[in-house]
């Protein structure tokens, strides 16, 4: 299993935790077995969850110009029009996807591009399905150009346990579609506005996967 480089540290710190949990129960308690098989179920347990959360997997794309992939793993919770007041000041198709603490936290590019615009909002922990969590909570904006001039809106959207949201955009810059654009640590959600007349391919509380599953269609010209 392949681990993203931003676990880092977590698992520096997870392991040095475990191994005080185990240090401890052998010093404190070595005439209780029971006590030392807690401390080894607890110790696992720990060492598991942060393995599972910083995986890694490899998802290699094919960019296909006009197909929106889906820019995370999670469950989609929100499909509606709205007005996008940050950088659109317009009528968009919000389409947002809601990342447990169980799913992939790499955040990939839904399209090929040109980055037009970045922004890092620090902000509120509410739980990531809250209405306002798109406007009031830490949170980065992404906007990419796609080669026929098609403008699609990425935000990270950090949750009641994600503290930190990692983005590696940079404006004036060109990604590819399936590139890493960031990273949320510890339960987050996406939202993608895209152009109204977009043809979504996703349901509301349907499971989708990042790089994988297709979340849209753009209009032609």
């Amino acid at each position: 299993m392949t681990l993203h480089k931003e676990g880092t540290a977590s698992i520096i710190i997870v392991l040095l935790v475990a191994g005080a949990i185990m240090g401890l129960s052998y010093s404190l308690a070595a005439d209780y077995p029971i006590v030392i098989a807690l401390g080894w179920l607890v110790s696992l347990f720990l060492v598991i969850i942060i393995l599972q959360f910083f995986r890694a997997p490899s998802r290699p794309v094919s960019p296909e110009e006009g197909v929106v992939l889906c820019p995370a793993d999670g469950k989609v919770v929100v499909i509606e029009e709205v007005t996008e007041t940050e950088f659109f000041e317009d009528k968009r198709i919000q389409v947002s996807i809601f990342m447990s603490p169980i799913n992939v936290h790499i955040n990939w590019a839904p399209v090929s591009g040109l980055i037009k615009y970045v922004k890092y909002h620090p902000g509120k922990y509410l739980v990531a399905w809250h209405p306002k969590s798109s406007t009031e909570n830490e949170r980065t904006t992404i906007v990419l150009e796609t080669a026929n001039q098609t403008e699609v809106l990425i935000r990270q959207i950090a949750g009641a346990l994600a503290r930190r949201i990692v983005h590696y955009a940079e404006e004036g810059k060109k990604v590819v579609q399936g590139g890493q654009v960031g990273f949320i640590k510890f339960g987050s959600r996406v939202d993608v506005f895209l152009p109204i007349g977009t043809e979504i391919k996703v349901t509301l509380d349907q499971k989708v996967k990042g790089n994988v599953t297709q979340l849209a269609q753009l209009k032609k010209d």
